[in-house]
């Protein structure tokens, strides 16, 4: 399973998101790849990339209420 694992490739998938390891799928802002669009869903400002947007994803709290993993306060 693990055979073809390369380190190097990993890294780059990595450094890719904007919260590795996490539950997020929103990817890291950059100068070409600016945090400067709001959520289609709740309309909050400049929590997207254009990244994220070409991918059709919403805030990772819209996202997490739309998966149930929401926490009350």
């Amino acid at each position: 399973m693990y055979d073809d694992y390369d380190p190097e490739e990993w890294a780059e998938r990595v450094e890719m998101f904007a919260e590795p390891g996490g539950n997020s799928a929103l990817r890291r802002a950059s100068k070409s790849n600016p945090r400067n669009l709001p959520c289609p869903t709740c309309q909050t400002p400049n929590v997207l990339t254009p990244a994220d947007r070409a991918r059709g994803y919403q805030c990772n709290r819209c996202a997490d209420r739309d998966e149930g993993l929401s926490f009350p306060c």
